[in-house]
């Protein structure tokens, strides 16, 4: 492994304090419906919105005192610009986030809001990184990437060490899959503490990046386009170091979703579970109820984030039909 759980449980120590030890709640709904406990890691609740917290402040923490003084930059989707914002306010670095045109406007001015400087590039995460790489190479700050990053895979790493202690009788653990930093460390952690136990992860169908590399067997582009499961979007990397072998090795199965069924999941997060999650974060859910993933065993939907679009979100959980986003 390119990171041994060792460094989750740093990461745990390093990140108490500083970031939230979300709640594990329960589904009653799912539970009634599919007959095994389902419970929700209403990761959701961190203080940006997004467990990408746990990963960057890790990772900012660890960064050397020059570092720290030329500052950082990184590219996003838009959760992982948040906690890169809030890691380096909270650290007082700099902090520039890269982002395309595709990212919702709500997710860039939440960044904004937290002192980040925010610009915009291309039509996708790849041509963002061309900006992000030319101010590596000019201005000397620090890159700090969304997935592929020792600090970043043992910070979301520290979501799995708290399911583990929740419900150590877990089974099935279903999570939102993109460029994989957030599964490699939940799957680490977990299959340190039980083997034997499930990791799914949960995709959309249009640019799943990470499963058609799994697929080709090696890292491939895939074109990105709009998606209610936005914050799953971008490439995994050509140059991929981590996070595809760790998916590879430690993720068990995979599922696509299409846009119905992410907005399915959406709605029942608002409706059954009284939850605001974002299409990305409602993956899992849509796994379940589309029944692409059928547990036999306690089960934990991993609510990942909700930085949705409040007029989009409105949009889905007031109509059966799903927005035709491109």
């Amino acid at each position: 492994m390119p990171i041994e759980p060792g460094a989750i449980l740093a990461a745990r120590d390093r990140l108490r304090g500083r970031v939230r030890r979300t709640p594990l709640g329960e589904s009653r709904s799912l539970t009634d419906r599919l007959g095994v406990p389902v419970r929700l890691k209403l990761e959701h609740h961190q203080v940006t919105g997004s467990f990408k917290v746990r990963g960057a402040t890790n990772a900012v923490l660890a960064l050397t005192d020059p570092q720290k003084a030329r500052g950082i930059v990184g590219v996003s989707t838009g959760n992982h610009g948040r906690g890169l914002a809030y890691a380096a306010q909270a650290a007082g670095v700099r902090c520039v986030i890269c982002m395309s045109s595709l990212v919702p406007q709500n997710k860039i001015d939440g960044i904004r809001a937290l002192g980040a400087e925010v610009r915009i590039v291309g039509d996708s995460q790849d041509e963002a990184q061309e900006e992000v790489d030319r101010l590596v190479a000019d201005d000397g700050l620090t890159m700090l990437p969304p997935f592929d990053q020792p600090d970043i895979i043992a910070g979301q790493g520290t979501v799995g060490l708290e399911l583990v202690e929740d419900l150590p009788d877990l089974e099935t653990v279903l999570v939102p899959l993109s460029g994989g930093g957030l599964i490699a460390g939940v799957a680490l952690a977990v299959k340190t503490a039980r083997p034997d136990a499930r990791i799914v992860g949960v995709s959309m169908e249009r640019g799943a990046a990470m499963i058609e590399s799994l697929r080709a067997g090696r890292p491939v582009f895939v074109q990105e386009v709009a998606t209610l499961a936005d914050s799953l979007g971008g490439g995994i990397g050509l140059d991929n170091r981590h996070t595809f072998a760790m998916v590879r090795d430690l993720v068990d199965e995979t599922v696509t979703l299409t846009e119905d069924e992410i907005a399915d999941g959406i709605r029942h997060a608002y409706w059954q579970d009284i939850e605001i999650v974002e299409g990305s974060g409602a993956v899992g859910l849509g796994a379940l109820l589309a029944d692409k993933v059928r547990p036999t065993g306690p089960t934990i939907v991993l609510l990942s984030g909700r930085n949705i679009d409040m007029t989009l979100h409105h949009r889905v959980v007031s109509s059966n039909m799903t927005p035709q986003l491109g």
